[in-house]
């Protein structure tokens, strides 16, 4: 999980999600740690060794938050409070947990919150957060993207590294397919790295 305090920011200004702890209502669900009158300390760690922890208490529609916050190095506080709960139906039964974003005028609906600069968890909105995703440049990205058709295509990661063949049993429509959307996706990258280190004209041979 990120790490806590003022974080990264990129060039607009703004922290990543990746910057601080954070609470995930999903694996809350999946593990089974909604059930009224539990009662559980989470840690997180770094490098295998725990940098935080915080005590959960659940009801029926909230869970009591209690850990200590210290922001840049001052004193530490004791926090405690509750997170409201909601659900919706879904699509094939069952229901969906969310929490209500408890900062003051919010209440969003959310999957994650986040601990910031406040002391308090409160979803990324409130905090003004990007995910790591949109700080990339674009050729980044289609770096990224590149490497996930090449993963379905079981060749090797790396626009750099040969291509290679056609997976057995994938048929030629969709490997042609594939193969064309990771073509674009490295001329793309090509492109932004030649121009942001000064040489797309020799490329474009102009």
């Amino acid at each position: 999980m990120g790490g806590m305090g003022s974080g990264r920011q990129d060039q607009g200004g703004k922290n990543t999600t990746n910057d601080y702890h954070h609470l995930d209502i999903r694996r809350l669900q999946r593990d089974d740690l909604l059930r009224t009158g539990l009662s559980y300390t989470l840690n997180w760690s770094r490098n295998n060794e725990k940098v935080a922890s915080i005590q959960i208490q659940t009801q029926d529609d909230r869970l009591t938050l209690d850990y200590r916050y210290r922001k840049n190095g001052g004193d530490w506080k004791n926090q405690n409070y509750s997170v409201m709960l909601d659900s919706t139906e879904c699509s094939y039964g069952g229901k969906r947990v969310w929490f209500k974003c408890p900062a003051n005028g919010c209440g969003r609906r959310v999957a994650l919150l986040y601990l910031g600069s406040s002391g308090i968890f409160a979803c990324r909105h409130c905090y003004k957060l990007v995910y790591e995703s949109q700080r990339e440049s674009a050729d980044d990205r289609s770096s990224r993207k590149a490497d996930r058709i090449r993963d379905k295509l079981a060749w090797q990661r790396g626009i750099l590294n040969p291509n290679g063949d056609k997976p057995k049993g994938m048929h030629w429509k969709t490997y042609d397919r594939l193969k064309a959307q990771h073509d674009a996706y490295v001329d793309v990258t090509l492109r932004g790295m030649a121009k942001r280190f000064g040489f797309l004209d020799k490329i474009l041979g102009e």
